[in-house]
């Protein structure tokens, strides 16, 4: 007769064995998810089929640097993809993210033709984004433009003032860490920045000029700052055509020799892999291959998309921020 000691260890045993195949169960349970979801989605048949396509992609929001995105690039690159159109709704970000995406964006031209759209808004930085493509297509009524740069720094010398307090500090050089916003800008600190912001944007109005073929006079009058309309925009040589995504398909079509039967395909720019992501985009993919697309997109977008305070930009900025009044 077995002794309890025997007993305990039998038990002990059972749980562990019981444990082992609960946890097997589980991971199988989601490997069918996803293997159901692959085959029963256009998306995921896409993903592991050679169907070619033209390449849709979507530049929205703030610009910033952003390494996920430029190893997206280079994975539409080595695509199946025939052809590439870039949306791009966006008032721009800082300089250095753009340049980025612009480089990343001139590279992916190099293997594939492009077509920008512009839907809504291309100012600033998303315009130097755009200036990669050699041809932007706008709506009517978008916004283009805002060619130009700023550096932008607050100054709480009043408010620390009145509160009474004052910020003391030694540093190696007048011009380290200045401005600080603990005080009002020297003269010194200004020129600094004003030298920075002239810098950026020669550069700027140089790329304008050299990818969009203008004279010194059109660009004088189109790199002032201001956003235009895309049918302004077209007479100023900031876009090629009025028109949406159907009028790139037949740009590429006639100009690029690409089959106009080839359907347009999303293709996911930036995908986040967070805590509990893969069950994430297990249950998106799931809800999508039954028609819930409005939840896989909850879960899809969950934990993955940030917003990002345009206060809270740091360096030069190639970037549109029209005041709101009520």
């Amino acid at each position: 007769m077995p002794s309890d000691a025997d007993l305990i260890v039998d038990r002990r045993r059972m749980r562990r064995k019981l444990t082992f195949w609960r946890v097997a169960a589980a991971a199988i349970a989601i490997v069918a998810i996803v293997a159901f979801a692959v085959l029963a989605t256009p998306a995921g048949r896409r993903s592991i089929g050679s169907e070619q396509a033209i390449a849709r992609i979507k530049i929205e929001g703030l610009i910033t640097s952003n390494s996920e995105r430029v190893a997206a690039l280079e994975r539409l690159e080595r695509s199946s993809a025939k052809a590439v159109i870039v949306h791009i709704n966006s008032p721009g970000g800082t300089t250095a993210g753009s340049e980025q995406l612009y480089d990343a964006l001139t590279r992916l031209k190099a293997k594939k033709p492009m077509v920008v759209v512009v839907d809504g808004l291309c100012a600033s930085g998303g315009y130097i984004a755009a200036l990669a493509s050699d041809h932007i297509i706008s709506q009517g009524t978008s916004l283009v433009g805002s060619i130009g740069v700023l550096v932008q720094f607050p100054d709480f010398s009043q408010l620390l003032k009145t509160v009474g307090v004052k910020v003391d500090e030694v540093k190696s050089t007048p011009l380290k860490a200045a401005p600080n916003g603990f005080e009002p800008a020297s003269a010194e600190a200004r020129a600094a920045l004003d030298a920075l912001v002239k810098d950026s944007y020669a550069w700027f109005k140089d790329l304008v000029k050299a990818r969009r073929s203008m004279d010194d006079a059109t660009l004088a009058q189109a790199a002032d700052g201001r956003v235009f309309t895309g049918r302004q925009a077209i007479a100023l040589k900031l876009v090629d055509q009025l028109g949406d995504e159907k009028t790139a398909v037949t740009w590429l079509v006639e100009q690029k020799k690409i089959d106009r039967e080839l359907p347009v395909r999303d293709f996911r720019m930036s995908p986040r892999f967070g805590e509990m992501s893969f069950i994430r985009l297990a249950l998106s993919m799931s809800f999508d291959a039954i028609g819930l697309t409005s939840i896989a997109r909850q879960f899809e977008e969950s934990g993955a998309i940030q917003a990002v305070d345009q206060l809270g930009l740091q360096g030069v900025l190639a970037l549109w921020r029209p005041s709101v009044t009520e």
